[in-house]
């Protein structure tokens, strides 16, 4: 594992990092970082699409505070991994399940790090869809803690349709690579104005996101393609057909949300035997990038709930 850059001018993450290279077994080369700032344990925060490492440097400040250690990685086409298609600004992946192959390699680094046990896992959108499949497929955590999840796309029901039959017959046609209509080849949070925006209500996180990619450009993607809507809708209908797994879970859904399809996390939850269900008044999508106060709430319940399933 080599070292791999890290931009702690924008993170404002507690310093100590390490962060490496980590190949692939198919060959693609994603990016990871760990902070051993408690030894409770450790917590997996596997990010959403569009996300990166730096992003989540707070967060591994708040979860030391709370006495854990913390990884993150980027996913295979964002971040500085390797993107995955000649066109660097969609957000591409060819299979849903090439995201475990990135989890693999995040698991090794964190067993090569020896980072403290028991582990955690914090999904929050398209890395809760990663981490359910994780999941079901043996991850080694003690509980897991979602952050409005993706095991749905919100949309119009008429319209669902027409984006199944759009992101089915474009990639039969040579079409794969393309943006999905609608989207943008711009990262979002430096294309839509704060005042109305879809992830948070709190203007200086907005703006800390801003400068983030301002500074280091190399760090966004905008919109998917119409191969990694196909393997989204693909994989959110193959994961809503499966039992919950026995684990013990917490999910945290902002009662603004607009990006997940939310009866999907209702269907979800009503299903899963033992698992709590917080909803949070004010917040839109991003808990952990929300006003002070949600932030606090968020990180003080999954802290106490990872505290609750240490033993």
């Amino acid at each position: 594992m080599k070292p791999a850059p890290f931009y702690a001018d924008v993170a404002e993450a507690p310093g100590g990092e390490t962060c490496a290279w980590l190949d692939t077994s198919d060959g693609v080369r994603v990016r990871a970082a760990c902070w051993r700032g408690g030894t409770k344990g450790t917590v997996l925060l596997f990010p959403g699409r569009t996300e990166y490492v730096e992003k989540y440097g707070p967060a591994a400040g708040e979860f030391a505070m709370r006495g854990y250690a913390m990884a993150t990685i980027d996913w295979r086409g964002q971040g500085i991994a390797d993107r995955l298609i000649e066109e660097p600004a969609p957000g591409h992946v060819e299979r849903f399940a090439d995201y475990q192959r990135d989890v693999a390699a995040l698991v090794a680094f964190l067993r090569a790090e020896a980072l403290p046990e028991p582990w955690f896992v914090v999904g929050h959108s398209m890395g809760g869809c990663i981490g359910l499949r994780s999941i079901h497929d043996g991850l080694p955590v003690r509980a897991a803690t979602f952050s409005a999840p993706m095991w749905g796309i919100r949309m119009h029901p008429a319209l669902r349709p027409a984006a199944w039959a759009l992101a089915t017959l474009g990639p039969m046609v040579g079409l794969g690579d393309r943006l999905v209509p609608s989207t943008s080849p711009m990262t979002y949070v430096l294309e839509a104005p704060f005042e109305g925006n879809l992830l948070t209500r709190d203007r200086e996180m907005f703006e800390f996101m801003q400068r983030q990619l301002t500074a280091h450009p190399d760090l966004a993607i905008g919109g998917p393609t119409l191969t990694w809507l196909r393997e989204a809708l693909r994989e959110c209908r193959d994961l809503r057909a499966m039992a919950s797994p026995a684990l013990p879970c917490l999910t945290v859904l902002g009662i603004e949300e607009r990006i997940v399809n939310i009866p999907a996390i209702e269907d979800r939850m009503a299903r899963w035997p033992g698992a709590r269900f917080d909803r949070v008044a004010g917040a839109e999508h991003e808990l952990m990038m929300e006003t002070p106060a949600v932030r606090t709430r968020f990180y003080d319940v999954a802290a106490a709930f990872f505290d609750a399933h240490r033993g």
